[in-house]
């Protein structure tokens, strides 16, 4: 535990933004925090933490490095390391801000935090499953959240129309928000809808989507941090294949002849592969780390 003046007490009052790096560094290490949604280490998440909530951009870090704070901004920060030490809330839920695909969106507890390793495959254009020569292509984010796969997606993809669905009315008002804030609003479409029940005769060239999937056991065993996130968007019955079994079965009539399907699974991939063993599987590699990612055609998908 840290008390609200947690920096003021060890900060003196010529202190630069990279000694307060340092500090907000060295208590979070302090503690035992779980690093997952955005960064994966103490000194990552204090550069992120200061950044934030002082505004200031990352591409100004070396100039703003030897810059001298003020007292106020020390209290700022310190305000937000207590809720992030005593709370375990995520630091994107304290600044309202995550980075995705190298596009900020804004977070709130209504959606997930972004952090799918399917932001590699829309930085590439879905490279090379999707052909770049198609003037017009037709792209569903299923489980949208906050929106943050359809808009990179559209942004990344300038002649790509995308449907963004979700059955929770909350997230989708934080989809339609950022959807906003990047003006996307021609070419990503929100949908309120139940996987595909909103959907009926539509056609994709892709869908996409980072359903629920997270066993009810492995939800009880979750970093603290992660129960500041919707359970809704996270757990799923049948040890985690609920969702995924659905969107399986029902994806064939929505993709066009040679539309593909790509679901993030993570922690399930064994389970998924046990019980659908007749089915071609693609499990994809990415760079930046993150696997339990499946890519599969439409005429091998169940009909």
């Amino acid at each position: 535990m840290v008390d609200k003046n947690s920096l003021r007490s060890v900060l003196s009052v010529s202190t630069s933004i990279g000694h307060l790096v340092q500090e907000v560094s060295r208590q979070l290490d302090q503690h035992d925090l779980f690093y997952g949604h955005g960064t994966d280490n103490p000194d990552d998440e204090a550069y992120a933490l200061v950044f934030a909530i002082l505004d200031i951009s990352f591409d100004d870090a070396e100039m703003a490095w030897q810059r001298m704070v003020l007292r106020d901004d020390i209290d700022k920060v310190s305000a937000c390391l207590y809720r992030r030490i005593n709370e375990r809330i995520p630091l994107p839920y304290l600044t309202g801000i995550a980075w995705f695909a190298g596009m900020p969106f804004h977070v709130d507890e209504r959606a997930l935090i972004p952090r799918s390793p399917i932001a590699q495959l829309l930085e590439q254009g879905y490279s090379p499953w999707l052909r770049p020569e198609d003037t017009e292509i037709n792209i569903l984010d299923m489980c949208t959240g906050n929106g943050c796969i359809a808009i990179a997606t559209a942004t990344y993809m300038l002649d790509a129309k995308v449907d963004a669905a979700d059955i929770s009315a909350s997230a989708l008002e934080l989809a339609r928000q950022n959807t906003e804030i990047h003006e996307l609003e021609d070419r990503v479409e929100i949908i309120q809808s139940d996987l595909f029940s909103e959907l009926q005769g539509r056609q994709y060239d892709l869908i996409v989507s980072n359903p629920p999937y997270v066993p009810h056991q492995s939800m009880l065993e979750l970093p603290e941090e992660y129960s500041h996130e919707p359970v809704m968007a996270l757990e799923a019955e049948d040890e985690g294949m609920a969702i995924v079994d659905k969107i399986l079965h029902q994806s064939a009539r929505y993709l066009k002849e040679n539309g593909i399907l790509i679901v993030e699974v993570g922690e399930i991939q064994q389970a998924v592969e046990d019980r659908y063993s007749d089915l071609p599987f693609t499990w994809l590699e990415f760079e930046r780390g993150g696997d339990g990612v499946f890519l599969l055609n439409k005429a091998d998908l169940p009909v």
